[in-house]
């Protein structure tokens, strides 16, 4: 088992996907990252690399061809390789290769470092484009945190907080997870957000227009709770399986095709274009926090 701790916290990974498995708290004897109940939902905090969200007929296009890939990318299916570690860093990588290459026709090293600082855990994704031309991509994350934190407390005890007031519209996707041109406001001027059974009934809550980068999960019953910060991420997404005990708060560079698109790779919305030769960083920063 592969893991990083400190004086509070254990974190533990994977390779399948370099993914982050367990956030436990050292200080409560609690863990906070959903532990993937195969008969909800498998997974724990999957990496989006190098699409987020769906392609419109799951294809991209570059320069005139096809190439066949999967909602979310492939990242997340993959085995990467452990390049480094010390007591409270960890790093992995991906490097493109004939599996890649079929799906997305780009050299490139894909890596994600995870470190810890006191009861906080950092994320730091590095794209370097290995490819003769430039690279466009998306990049995103995907963890999921247990709601409630304890015995006792109900999903609905919990709430977002937002840093700053925020006028939220909600862009709605459709059944087959594109952008169908329907949105809906979900703040107006308010910061809190409060958890409910039917909140994902439509599917995740995506935001393109936030301005807080830094986004709270409370409780009302106690003062324990999580702050995710994610200063270098255009948007953000909200997520759960109705009715189930876990919420997914999700940083993104890029989101899903409009219905129907057609354009190319390089045409969809915020994607990053690295020059090649060229190197980027993004990261975000869980906190967890105790009364």
């Amino acid at each position: 088992m592969l893991k990083i701790e400190n004086e509070n916290l254990i974190v533990r990974f994977r390779l399948l996907g370099a993914e982050l498995i367990s956030a436990f708290d050292k200080r409560k004897q609690r863990e906070h990252l959903w532990q993937a109940d195969k008969e909800v939902w498998d997974w724990h905090a999957p990496v989006l690399f190098p699409i987020v969200g769906r392609a419109f007929n799951d294809i991209i296009k570059f320069e005139g061809k096809e190439y066949e890939i999967e909602k979310h990318g492939f990242a997340r299916k993959s085995e990467f390789e452990l390049v480094a570690q010390t007591d409270e860093s960890i790093t992995f990588c991906l490097r493109s290769n004939a599996e890649t290459l079929v799906k997305y026709p780009f050299e490139f090293n894909f890596s994600i470092t995870y470190s810890l600082d006191k009861n906080k855990l950092t994320t730091t994704y590095t794209i370097e484009n290995l490819s003769n031309k430039n690279m466009p991509f998306c990049i995103g994350g995907h963890p999921a945190f247990s709601v409630p934190f304890n015995t006792g407390e109900q999903y609905e005890d919990y709430y977002f907080e937002f840093l700053d007031d925020e006028k939220l519209e909600r862009y709605f996707i459709n059944e087959e997870g594109f952008f169908n041109g329907e949105k809906k406001d979900i703040l107006n001027g308010s910061k809190k957000l409060a958890l409910e059974p039917e909140l994902f009934k439509d599917d995740a809550l995506i935001f393109k227009d936030i301005k807080s980068k830094t986004v709270y999960l409370k409780s009302i019953n106690h003062s324990d709770y999580l702050s995710f910060n994610f200063e270098d991420f255009k948007y953000l997404g909200l997520w759960a399986k109705t009715r189930a005990k876990y919420v997914c708060i999700e940083p993104w560079i890029g989101c899903a095709d409009e219905n129907n698109f057609a354009g190319e790779f390089i045409e969809k919305e915020a994607v990053i274009t690295l020059s090649k030769g060229k190197t980027f960083s993004c990261n975000f920063t869980l906190g967890i926090h105790q009364e």
